[in-house]
């Protein structure tokens, strides 16, 4: 990956992350937090993922750039808090027992050839017509999948039927800079 983040950058992120959650569940609305590195300042793709007890609580991202980077992981974070449909929002009382872990993701590449894929390395978008579903680099690892079962499950986070990835869907890889407290 390019551009790859300091430790630094990356504390100030996981920083970002916690203070735009609890100023959340606090004052309703997210913060403004603003930053003169211009590495941070840089428009990027993101997720932030949330776990309490090592169990997952949200997860929400922006798979292309749109916003500079530090405010993607303040509405990221926010987001996966508080807006992410398979989970009860994130409670006060959690926080102490809250882990968090952001991806900078690369852009996606369209790829031609499955073999193009590399468990560990890259993150995977299936889409067909209106249906799209991301899983980030992490996830096959986690679950110790291989190619063929990342893109089912890829498929069917889609909405998609499991074997879509071999009939048409179309497939991009991208790759992600992974750290978390």
């Amino acid at each position: 990956m390019t551009n790859v983040l300091s430790t630094e950058q990356q504390t100030f992120l996981l920083d970002v992350a916690r203070r735009a959650i609890q100023h959340y569940l606090k004052e309703g609305k997210p913060p403004e937090i603003e930053t003169d590195d211009p590495g941070l300042n840089e428009k990027k793709g993101a997720f932030v993922t949330l776990k309490v007890d090592d169990q997952l609580r949200g997860c929400i991202g922006y798979p292309v750039p749109h916003k500079p980077l530090v405010a993607t992981i303040t509405d990221c974070a926010v987001a996966a808090a508080s807006q992410d449909y398979r989970f009860p929002s994130i409670a006060t009382e959690e926080l102490s027992r809250m882990k968090v872990e952001i991806s900078v993701l690369t852009l996606p590449k369209k790829i031609e050839t499955i073999s193009e894929l590399k468990i560990g390395e890259h993150g995977i978008i299936i889409s067909q017509g209106m249906n799209k579903g991301l899983l980030l680099p992490q996830v096959a690892v986690e679950w110790d999948w291989d190619v063929e079962t990342f893109l089912k499950h890829g498929c069917l986070k889609a909405g998609l039927p499991e074997n879509a990835w071999k009939k048409g869907a179309r497939i991009e890889i991208f790759s992600a800079q992974i750290f978390g407290d």
